[in-house]
């Protein structure tokens, strides 16, 4: 009698596989994150749920798969041995659903389909406005915008959970990286209208020394070119506050709380007429570039390949939109 049951022809539904049956997606989403970030309230910020809810989730896929997949060491979050393997499985199949997305999308042409575009926070002020000329070229694209910090952005682009990333600064670390050039980034310093600084012509880097500063914080790529200058001129701002939100900044600069550099696109919707006026400071603007980045090895959907031309593409137009909101811009970049 023939064995009528050939396990080489069989269903996955034909499988009796427990872990099939019983583990969700969302179960893997939410391990794969805490694992990366190795911290329940990072996963929680980016996945935007309650630390009960994912330490839910993570107990029921614990309860699944048989063995504690994480610990806690002190403050920390470490995996355990299993929870490694479940985490590379997790890489592993989450990979493959991207590559199904990427292939369906490509199969409906730009009619539909996502773009997940991952920013630094300073690039809120400038993906809006690519991204509504892009919609109202192909509507029937779903988008979808992250904006965190330089870190986190790194993290996420290392995990592959985006399409592509906006940056002002590329990882030091970039050969196995793309990177496309698509608009100036000027960082300028701003004071408040009423600053007697206000108005004065090559305003020497020194006299910065007896201004109170406001600063970024640590990893921030702002942060890093600021230093950088008064450290080339062997000088050191008097820090006076550290903030992670350029809005805060800009709300403090305002304030009299001190000066600050920030990138020319953070004063794009109030231009030159709102409460921040730019000062003429030796060795500024420090020219700098946005990038959009993706992993070499990529493979870039037909959505997110029709964005990356469009932003390259575009940068005339950046450049003329920056050149109008500080005209004095013009001169610096010819030069």
């Amino acid at each position: 009698m023939p064995n009528l049951h050939d396990t080489r022809n069989s269903s996955l539904s034909d499988l009796p596989n427990h872990l099939i049956r019983h583990v969700t997606l969302r179960q893997l989403q939410v391990f794969e994150a805490v694992y990366r970030l190795g911290s329940f309230t990072r996963a929680a910020e980016e996945l935007f749920l309650t630390q009960p809810t994912l330490s839910t989730q993570i107990r029921k896929l614990s309860d699944v798969v048989g063995v504690p997949l994480l610990e806690h060491v002190g403050r920390n979050v470490q995996p355990t041995e299993a929870g490694t393997i479940v985490y590379h499985a997790c890489t592993s199949m989450f990979e493959t659903l991207i590559h199904l997305d990427t292939d369906i999308a490509n199969l409906k042409g730009l009619k539909s389909g996502r773009l997940r575009l991952c920013v630094v926070t300073t690039a809120k002020y400038l993906a809006p406005e690519m991204l509504g000329k892009f919609s109202r070229d192909y509507p029937g694209v779903d988008l979808v915008l992250n904006v965190t910090n330089r870190e986190k952005v790194i993290e996420r682009m290392q995990a592959n959970i985006d399409d592509l990333y906006i940056m002002g600064q590329v990882p030091n670390n970039s050969t196995d990286l793309q990177t496309y050039t698509f608009s100036p980034n000027p960082l300028v310093v701003m004071a408040p209208t009423n600053h007697p600084l206000v108005g004065k012509k090559n305003i020497p880097l020194k006299v910065l020394l007896d201004e109170p500063f406001i600063i970024r914080e640590p990893g921030s790529g702002i942060r890093d070119a600021t230093l950088k200058l008064f450290d080339s001129r062997g000088l050191k701002p008097a820090i006076k506050m550290e903030l992670s939100s350029n809005e805060a900044i800009k709300y403090a600069v305002v304030s009299g709380l001190g000066l600050s550099v920030l990138s020319l696109h953070t004063i794009t919707l109030e231009g030159m007429d709102g409460p921040l006026a730019i000062l003429d400071v030796e060795g500024f603007p420090i020219l700098r570039n946005w990038y959009i980045v993706h992993p070499k090895d990529k493979e870039l959907s037909l959505v997110a390949q029709k964005f990356l031309d469009f932003a390259v593409q575009y940068e005339p137009v950046f450049r003329k939109h920056m050149v109008e909101l500080w005209p004095a811009l013009e001169k610096v970049i010819n030069d």
